[in-house]
């Protein structure tokens, strides 16, 4: 199933002149790197709409999941992982999960229930009661299947003593969809009434090529170690339908030096080839069409300290 994306300004156009929803609006979806919140939202959607891997920082950008159903609808802002940041990028991901707690009808704060709140999750809490922004704030206590139930409790209660201002609070388990629904009904029904900010149908707002971009970097994440996951970033230089059964995308996966071009290729470019059958899988399945993918490996010294390159990736720094 293809993700529906709209025109640009087609969501705004949509939006006149819509009968009043019983539940509808924004709600971020904050946590530290790593807690579940990518896996979460497309477990919530159905749907694959945020790349996924076991590496922290995996999200960078701010991605819409929408989901509408009957007399409701929740958009559902997955923001980057926040974190001390070490770079000008890492100041871009803060800076855009922030920017979705000032927005947000609802706060969705993921935590790691099968660890001890941790430094990081202190720092969010922290932001979170500095934030002041009014909206309610559930807990998604993730990664219950990993707790053995003896110590459930205990955990429940430190993440509670965490975050006091807490609305509610649910155990669950994204990977394996138990407490999910349960979640989900506490959220919407914290969710005043509105419009219908998106058409039923779509899922996301984001450009199917910047989708395209993100599988592609998530490949590079699952198949890479040590520095080389958060020295890439990838551009598409040509993504375009040739036919109805047919989509041709052309990519440049950057990173920072010559020896991580290296690794990235691999011997004989045994590993550029196995990234890019990954990516042609979950892409064929995107577009539900084949996809002819070429793939380079290029070198951009210092890209994540560089502000026109940032920018020039879609990392539009606010300063």
């Amino acid at each position: 199933m293809s993700v529906i994306i709209p025109q640009e300004d087609s969501a705004q156009e949509h939006d006149q002149d819509q009968k009043t929803l019983a539940h509808s609006g924004y709600v971020a979806v904050i946590g530290r790197p790593n807690v579940g919140k990518s896996t979460l939202m497309n477990r919530i959607l159905g749907e694959k709409i945020a790349i996924v891997s076991p590496k922290p920082q995996t999200t960078r950008l701010r991605q819409l999941g929408i989901y509408t159903q009957d007399n409701i609808q929740v958009i559902f802002v997955d923001t980057p992982g926040i974190h001390q940041p070490g770079h000008k990028l890492g100041e871009f991901m803060v800076e855009v999960a922030l920017e979705a707690l000032r927005d947000a009808d609802v706060i969705l704060f993921v935590l790691d229930l099968s660890q001890r709140p941790t430094a990081e999750d202190k720092r969010v809490a922290a932001l979170l009661s500095q934030a002041q922004s009014g909206a309610p704030i559930v807990l998604a206590l993730n990664k219950l299947d990993r707790l053995s139930p003896d110590k459930v409790l205990s955990s429940v209660e430190a993440y509670r003593a965490l975050v006091p201002d807490a609305t509610d609070w649910t155990p669950l388990s994204a990977t394996l969809g138990n407490g999910v629904d349960d979640l989900l009904k506490r959220v919407i029904e914290r969710l005043p009434a509105g419009p219908l900010f998106f058409p039923e149908d779509q899922l996301s707002d984001t450009a199917m090529r910047d989708i395209a971009a993100e599988i592609i970097r998530e490949k590079v994440l699952l198949n890479t170690e040590q520095e080389i996951p958060h020295a890439v970033a990838v551009e598409l230089e040509e993504y375009k339908e040739r036919s109805d059964t047919l989509t041709y995308i052309s990519a440049n996966i950057y990173v920072e030096r010559d020896s991580q071009k290296g690794i990235l290729i691999g011997k004989n470019g045994a590993m550029l080839k196995k990234i890019s059958s990954e990516a042609r899988v979950d892409l064929e399945k995107l577009t539900d069409t084949q996809v002819y993918l070429e793939l380079w490996v290029k070198v951009l010294k210092n890209w994540r300290q560089d502000d026109a390159l940032l920018r020039r990736l879609g990392y539009r720094l606010s300063k």
